[in-house]
């Protein structure tokens, strides 16, 4: 058995210094307020992750990278759902119809691809000039 006052602190002994808590992040200039507003835009080209990325880092260090994020993010929130929604459509109706449907469902996914596109490259310009961008469809989950 040990001594259970071996365990002790030395009260001689000064307690070990506790590491600083990390300081906040500074805050966004204005030029880099917009160009990672802009990017959260452009980043819906490559899908979802780069939207929710920069709003994720930067939603407390610049109010127009919050604002453009988020509108970002819904959007490309908005397009997932419709790919699902398109997805399972498209599996009935090929069922449905013998796989007739199935020679047209891809122009459905290409129509919604060229929107993605189209909408996250206007979103982009709009941002970088320092103007709020909202998509014509887009459902707001985050406020």
């Amino acid at each position: 058995m040990t001594d259970p006052s071996s365990q002790l602190p030395d009260p001689n002994v000064p307690p070990a210094p506790q590491p600083a808590a990390p300081a906040p992040a500074a805050p966004l200039s204005h030029e880099q307020d917009l160009q990672w507003a802009s990017f959260a835009h452009l980043g819906g080209i490559l899908g979802l992750l780069p939207s929710l990325i920069i709003w994720l880092v930067f939603k407390d260090r610049g109010s127009f990278t919050n604002t453009e994020a988020k509108e970002a993010l819904n959007f490309q929130i908005t397009v997932v759902m419709a790919w699902v929604a398109l997805f399972i459509v498209s599996s009935i109706l090929t069922a449905v119809t013998f796989g007739i449907f199935g020679y047209l469902a891809p122009l459905l996914y290409l129509a919604l691809w060229a929107a993605v596109i189209v909408f996250s490259i206007l979103g982009f310009l709009k941002a970088k000039d320092g103007n709020h961008y909202r998509y014509p469809f887009a459902i707001r989950l985050i406020k």
